[in-house]
């Protein structure tokens, strides 16, 4: 196989999905995990779960200390996970500053690496549009980015950055990852699992993650504390 790809990999639902659709389109899939201070870090320990299901040719860890960045619910531990829905029109305290755009790099140099042309990340901006990086307009610009930021882009093999679940529901994600064969009891959402990677059930996400099964008509695997 010569279609090399990478797949950002949270371990969450959303990630797992996009594997699974990436290896249905014939990539070989590189799978990108990054350790960067969260509070929920069983997802990592989910996202070898997820890569070993789905057939990743290769999961790697990166490590990036965004805990030391701070200004997150998500990784400093003295600004608490909400527990009540979040105000619309507003950027959730759950945002943490420049994620994804770190994401994406790691994701475009181990890419360019392994001459991969093609990124895949698994934002959102239907169920979910308060992160500002998780829109099309952000989605764009990285992807203009990779073109003059590296050699392989200078040498004119340019790079994809892939958004497939970008204007999907949550319950559409779900049917389509079911239609996939993606064992979503293998994920954590959850912005606070335990050690265990049991949900709060309370949480954003894990609220976000209910109500995609239950209008999906799916039963929901989560396991909640």
């Amino acid at each position: 196989m010569d279609k090399k790809a990478v797949i950002l990999l949270s371990g969450g639902l959303d990630s797992a999905t996009v594997l699974a659709l990436a290896r249905s389109q014939g990539y070989e899939c590189y799978a990108l995990a990054v350790s960067y201070g969260q509070r929920h870090v069983a997802e990592l320990a989910a996202a070898q779960r997820v890569a070993d299901a789905l057939g990743a040719a290769r999961l790697q860890t990166m490590h990036v200390n965004l805990d030391a960045v701070g200004g997150s619910a998500l990784t400093d531990r003295n600004i608490a996970v909400p527990e009540t829905e979040a105000a619309a029109g507003g950027i959730p305290v759950t945002y943490v500053p420049a994620r994804n755009t770190l994401f994406l790099s790691l994701a475009l140099g181990w890419a360019e690496v392994l001459g991969a042309q093609d990124l895949f990340i698994g934002v959102n901006a239907v169920d979910y549009s308060g992160y500002p990086d998780c829109r099309p307009e952000f989605i764009r610009a990285f992807e203009a980015l990779a073109q003059v930021a590296t050699k392989a882009g200078v040498e004119g093999r340019g790079f994809r950055v892939h958004a497939p679940l970008l204007t999907m529901t949550k319950a559409d994600i779900i049917r389509e990852g079911v239609r996939l064969d993606v064992d979503y009891a293998l994920t954590v959402s959850c912005y606070q699992a335990d050690e265990q990677g049991r949900a709060c059930g309370r949480c954003d996400s894990c609220r976000l993650r209910r109500a995609g099964f239950a209008d999906a008509g799916v039963a929901d695997p989560t396991p909640y504390r």
